[in-house]
């Protein structure tokens, strides 16, 4: 491996880790052995040198005086964020001591790890962690409170997570970006967009608000959240009604293809305009803009995935560039995600073999308030890294009354004392991405990138890797497993035979060119990985499954009959909790801010400006309010998920449902109901 560390001064390659489809190659500038700028990397295919504000003001992030730099443990009662330095060899002798305390008395089981991808680093995201609680036995976690409704429900329709390749985007006419904030979350298919537009390309935003992208298409199409199956059958119903289909597409390459032309006759403009709140001329005009386009491109966002019918919603949207035959069109298609071309040996790097008991329980990180408060067979001990669930997880309250439970022993792992450590027993400092080693894959485009550590640990700081090795000593697990170094894993990981598409990608070739591209062929012609390898408009695994075979609208659950749907959607200056605690990054997005429409506004008294109360029976926050024509009525919209403040009540996810979504376990943060008052 490249020694970079070892070089105080100079401009070293890099990639962003942040849980962004956009993955960037960045170049770091040091002096005097600490990173003084980040910037894009002008060599990177796909992201040119472009990055973000969040990532353009990194440092004050990695230098931040609050970064944590040595363990601690709780000295004050549980999440009064009192604590005291100990050492490493203190620390880890604590955790391992509980912890076999904990299995002799109650078995493994009642040990729980919580993590996502705060780093999306492989080795740290799904590396030797995974191999560490899978040999202790711990219960398990459904980690799906992402994109796991979605990436199932597109998987019924095309096989898996295979989509246009954004590279191609390029020369598509028509964008519909549906779901998606771009602007906030995918900004280099904007600038591709962007490009394309200049070319005569038209783009259309579909979405529950008005946001920056929203403000940036050509067409912005406002819909009530949670009707975008209906939508989509809609256009369908177009489609076929006014000959607008490949037919010669559909019988060479799908499934269904007559049963789905007989079932969308149900969903005509009016009735669809009634559910989803698109007057029936938009509707029309759009299927007429999408049926005589070509290359017509969708880039199926994560917001309408996070409903009770988010994975139909998705199943739904996949299946229209298939009527108008556009797989087969350069630029044409959709992309849901594009892990599938990069996937690596998980088996090789998880290693599932290790855990003994194939029957051990799992849990739904979506349900993590739940599970803290379930009496019987209790998690006794809760490790968290990558992840801050005081913030992030659904039904909020509950998540906090589960982490202050006495009896409950809690470990985090992280960069910063979050909302989640300051309920901690022990709290380790994290190292950043750029002092370690990793590999990254985007979700997004198709290169493979390398990590190699650019500057030493922050302090005490260490990788997840090094703590998993070092807690495995510690609980006497000799097995070569934990003792693999990190090239070794990402050899084991890229040896990967059942991907095609990574055949060029290895340790070495990493090393040599920091970024490689799979080896992606277009998906049709071709046999796709769905059981009758064609494009599946009627699925009868689905029907196994226990689904509608063919794409509906199923209407969300009724959450209760409070009159506001509301939807806590991300912002532009924070990923999630990572920078909301962070000045610079705070400065940037101002103050939390709730959308309204000026109908809703002036029947309740409120002005643009004025501090509400959102609440329901879950809990309640208060924010902002932004009143205009943003959002439909009946919808509110707030953005980003805000740091806990002295005096505040910003937490959002104290309003939203722990209910799991059709598919794939995910979550339905945006199905919950609300109402609002004038503060």
């Amino acid at each position: 491996m490249n020694s970079y560390i070892n070089q105080p001064d100079g401009i070293f390659p890099s990639v962003c880790s942040l849980d962004c489809p956009d993955q960037c190659g960045l170049l770091l500038h040091k002096k005097d052995g600490k990173i003084i700028k980040v910037e894009g990397d002008p060599s990177h295919p796909v992201t040119k040198g472009n990055i973000c504000n969040k990532v353009r003001n990194m440092t004050a992030r990695l230098y931040d005086p609050k970064r944590l730099q040595y363990p601690l443990k709780r000295t004050g009662a549980k999440g009064e964020g009192k604590f005291e330095r100990i050492s490493w060899e203190e620390a880890i002798d604590t955790i391992t001591a509980k912890w076999k305390g904990l299995i002799s008395q109650h078995g493994p089981e009642s040990i729980l790890p919580y993590s996502f991808y705060g780093n999306m680093g492989n080795l740290s995201a799904e590396g030797m962690d995974r191999r560490f609680f899978n040999r202790l036995g711990a219960s398990r976690l459904v980690r799906s409170i992402c994109n796991s409704a979605g990436t199932e429900g597109y998987k019924y329709t095309m096989g898996g997570s295979y989509g246009t390749d954004p590279e191609d985007t390029i020369h598509s006419k028509l964008f519909i970006f549906w779901g998606i904030n771009a602007v906030s979350t995918n900004m280099h298919h904007v600038t591709i967009a962007q490009q394309a537009r200049k070319n005569g390309a038209k783009i259309v935003v579909i979405d529950v608000h008005k946001n920056q992208t929203g403000r940036w298409a050509d067409w912005f199409i406002p819909i009530l959240p949670g009707t975008d199956s209906a939508l989509a059958l809609g256009i369908m119903h177009i489609l076929f009604a006014e000959n607008m289909e490949d037919n010669e597409f559909l019988r060479n390459y799908t499934v269904g293809a007559e049963e789905l032309r007989q079932h969308v006759v149900q969903y005509d403009p009016h009735t669809v305009s009634a559910i989803t709140g698109v007057p029936v001329e938009d509707i029309y005009k759009l299927a007429r803009m999408y049926g005589k386009t070509s290359p017509a491109y969708i880039r199926i966002g994560n917001g309408l995935q996070h409903h009770d019918n988010g994975g139909m919603c998705v199943r739904t949207i996949s299946c229209l560039p298939a009527i108008t035959g556009q797989w087969l069109v350069k630029g044409g298609g959709a992309t849901k995600g594009n892990s599938a071309y990069l996937s690596h040996n998980a088996r090789a790097l998880q290693r599932p073999d290790l855990l003994e008991n194939k029957a051990t329980r799992s849990i739904n990180m979506n349900e993590i308030g739940k599970a803290l408060l379930e009496l019987e067979n209790p998690v006794r001990s809760l490790y968290v890294y990558n992840s801050n669930p005081a913030v992030v997880a659904p039904e909020a309250n509950k998540v906090r009354d589960g982490l202050m439970r006495e009896d409950l022993f809690t470990v985090v792992h992280d960069l910063f004392l979050t909302e989640t450590a300051a309920y901690a027993d022990i709290i380790l400092p994290a190292s950043s991405s750029f002092e370690t080693t990793d590999f990254l894959a985007s979700y997004w485009h198709n290169y493979m990138q390398i990590q190699q550590p650019v500057v030493e640990a922050y302090g005490e700081s260490k990788s997840n890797t090094d703590v998993f090795k070092w807690l495995a000593s510690g609980m006497g697990f000799d097995e070569q497993a934990f003792k693999d170094s990190e090239e070794d894993m990402i050899e084991q990981a890229l040896d990967n035979p059942a991907n095609p598409y990574l055949e060029e990608i290895s340790l070495r070739s990493l090393l040599e060119n920091q970024f490689i591209k799979a080896k992606v062929t277009p998906l049709l012609p071709g046999k796709l990985a769905t059981p009758s390898g064609k494009i599946e408009l009627y699925s009868e695994r689905m029907l196994r499954d226990g689904y509608d075979p063919l794409p509906v609208y199923q209407p969300i659950v009724d959450d209760g009959d409070l009159p506001f749907l509301f939807i806590p959607a991300p912002n532009h200056n924070f990923l999630n909790s990572t920078f909301a605690n962070n000045p610079r990054h705070i400065s940037l997005e101002k103050e939390p801010r709730l959308h309204m429409n000026k109908v809703d506004a002036g029947r309740l008294g409120i002005e643009d400006g004025d501090m509400v109360r959102i609440h329901n029976h879950r809990g309640e926050c208060e924010l902002k309010a932004a009143v205009g024509e943003n959002v439909l009525p009946g919808v509110l919209v707030s953005q980003g998920l805000w740091a806990d403040m002295p005096g505040t009540k910003q937490l959002v996810n104290a309003l939203t449902p722990d209910r799991i979504a059709d598919m794939g376990g995910g979550a339905t943060f945006f199905s919950g109901r609300v109402d609002v008052v004038k503060v």
